[in-house]
């Protein structure tokens, strides 16, 4: 069982395609359609296509495409059902239990592994205020927590051997549920014991404030530092950001801007001494999913990576995920300290905020660090920098804001704004003096898999079927299925798509739902291709009249072909003969008739 067509489309209707792609993508009108980068893939150019009129995304690069709910499955990393409930949440539906037994079984591991986390959340939190906890107290007293920032991020305290497995099995959790949470190890030997023993325990919760997942400190000086949870069920490190819960609780709606940190400490103490806009991102690389989350939170991003080689990295990275992303960055600077906490609890909230206004942009930060490699006295350093300067510069799409760079960066190092534009130009000119374009290249045609044996012109025809079905159905469906049998069709593809496209029309089912009517993703894609490409048809009713006529040629073909063979045979008796003639000559006469 799954949820209905109705219901799905009323979530669909809900959920306009360009409002919910535009929390992720960076769109730009052009024509009909907006484009943008494909999430999906890596490219330079926009080849990304979203489609108001249909609803539908498609990728002329990478090939993806579908509706709403495809677009959410694949950028969440989730399963269809879970698509479903995310835009259903969204749009305000509620929804009703489903009965796939796979799905109901999933789903019901997935809510119990909330459960545990939950509770050994609580568990831990609780386990902080008992006299056992003395170390992890030790390190909150030393870090200045107060009870309000325990509170609100759960820190807790891990105590002995298997403390919270005896807890969770009391609390009735089963062992299946309690280990695909990954608190828990099993030995060899079928003995149970927890992963994180003395530790102050940090839950990473989701934007829904479930607890997805732990990171667990030590107390003295084994190694490693910090243990995280494995990735599970429930649980995917590059998906999700520290904080940002508390963050979203703190400052409702759309912040103004966030900071991104590195570690949980960072961004803990930061919320201490309030600023709340914080999170951290779990490891260093920022990752495209995170950048989405980012982008859907705020207006800007401020990058606040530690000042060693792997921050700065993480900066770089970061900037260029956060570009594709269209998000407006700023990164961090800072001195007299290694990372945001140790430069909060030296010099103070006013004055960490105070950097935080003063955050520069990318591409100050980029001339910034090309300053430090270079000696600008020296005349061939002077040159490498006005080089590198132009190359930064071209990449600002904003022409008035590349022109405030150049006043601002001619004045500070004495270069001429001419100099700067000169080698600006050659930059942006450079691919044989054009500018890039939006998205001019569309592929000839949708091609089917290479084991099929079908011509391009047959191909495309098909694909033509296809197009005016699910777009001209009142005028297209009556006429094309009165010529076009599915035996005539060579694609066992579009064969499949076109008896489908029959029977559902036959039945008066609203076209909109097509995408609803396939499960392989596959299918998804091609259609979404038939319905991105543009097939230039100017008059519609020509168009029909087109393949109609192309059809019925064939039919006479075949059966003319057909006829001539069995009058070469020479056992056929003369009234057959005559009969078989008739035929023939009505055959000729009605291809002559067709243009």
């Amino acid at each position: 069982m799954r949820y209905s067509d109705e219901l799905l489309e009323e979530i669909r209707s809900r959920n306009d395609i360009i409002d919910v792609i535009s929390q992720y993508v960076v769109l730009k009108r052009s024509g009909r359609n907006y484009f943008g980068l494909c999430p999906f893939h890596n490219e330079k150019s926009p080849s990304f296509s979203v489609s108001p009129d249909k609803q539908i995304f498609h990728c002329f690069g990478c090939g993806v495409g579908g509706n709403v709910f495809h677009f959410i499955t694949k950028i969440e990393n989730i399963s269809f059902v879970e698509s479903v409930q995310m835009l259903a949440e969204r749009a305000g539906v509620n929804l009703p239990t489903i009965g796939n037994y796979e799905d109901e079984k999933v789903a019901k591991l997935k809510a119990k592994v909330y459960d545990v986390n939950n509770f050994s959340a609580e568990f831990y939190h609780q386990n902080l205020y008992k006299p056992t906890a003395k170390p992890g107290q030790e390190y909150i007293k030393k870090r200045k927590l107060d009870n309000n920032t325990l509170k609100a991020f759960k820190i807790g305290y891990s105590g002995e051997f298997d403390e919270l497995y005896k807890a969770l099995r009391k609390e009735g959790f089963e062992d299946e549920e309690i280990l695909a949470s990954g608190l828990v190890n099993k030995t060899k030997e079928g003995r149970y014991i927890d992963r994180y023993r003395h530790r102050v325990m940090f839950p990473i919760q989701d934007v829904r404030n479930r607890v997805i997942a732990f990171g667990g400190r030590v107390l003295d000086d084994s190694k490693p530092k910090y243990i995280n949870s494995p990735e599970n069920i429930v649980y995917s490190k590059g998906r999700n950001l520290f904080g940002l819960n508390v963050a979203k609780k703190s400052n409702p709606g759309i912040m103004k801007r966030l900071l991104i940190v590195e570690g949980y400490m960072d961004a803990i103490s930061l919320y201490q001494r309030g600023i709340t806009n914080v999170v951290a991102s779990l490891g260093t690389a920022l990752t495209d999913a995170q950048g989405r989350l980012l982008r859907k939170s705020t207006e800007q991003v401020i990058l606040g990576y530690d000042s060693d080689g792997a921050g700065q990295a993480a900066i770089v990275r970061g900037m260029e995920i956060l570009k594709n992303m269209g998000c407006d960055i700023r990164v961090l600077q800072i001195s007299g300290a290694k990372d945001p906490d140790e430069f909060v609890i030296k010099y103070g909230p006013d004055r960490f905020k105070k950097c935080m206004d003063d955050a520069i942009s990318v591409v100050e930060y980029k001339v910034k660090n090309l300053k430090k490699e270079l000696n600008l006295e020296n005349v061939s350093d002077k040159i490498k920098f006005l080089n590198a300067l132009a190359k930064i510069l071209s990449e600002v799409d904003n022409s008035m804001e590349r022109e405030v760079y150049v006043e601002k960066i001619a004045k500070a190092y004495g270069i001429s704004k001419e100099a700067i534009y000169a080698e600006i130009n050659k930059k942006l000119y450079s691919n044989n003096g054009a500018n890039p374009k939006i998205l001019e290249a569309r592929p000839n045609i949708i091609r089917p898999k290479q084991e099929e044996k079908i011509d391009e012109f047959s191909a495309r025809r098909e694909q033509m079927l296809i197009y005016l079905l699910i777009n001209y159905p009142k005028e297209s469906f009556e006429r094309i299925k009165n010529v076009v049998s599915l035996e005539s069709i060579k694609s066992e593809k579009n064969k499949n798509i076109i008896s489908t496209l029959y029977q559902k029309l036959s039945t008066n089912e609203s076209i909109e739902k097509i995408l609803n009517w396939f499960e392989d993703a596959e299918i998804v894609n091609y259609i979404t291709g038939i319905l991105a490409y543009d097939f230039e048809l100017t008059d519609i009713n020509k168009g029909i009249e087109d393949i109609e006529n192309v059809y019925k040629k064939n039919e006479l073909v075949k059966r003319r072909d057909e006829i001539i063979n069995k009058l070469n045979d020479k056992t056929i008796s003369k009234e057959e003969a005559i009969e078989l003639g008739k035929e023939l000559n009505t055959i000729i006469i009605d291809l002559a008739k067709i243009k």
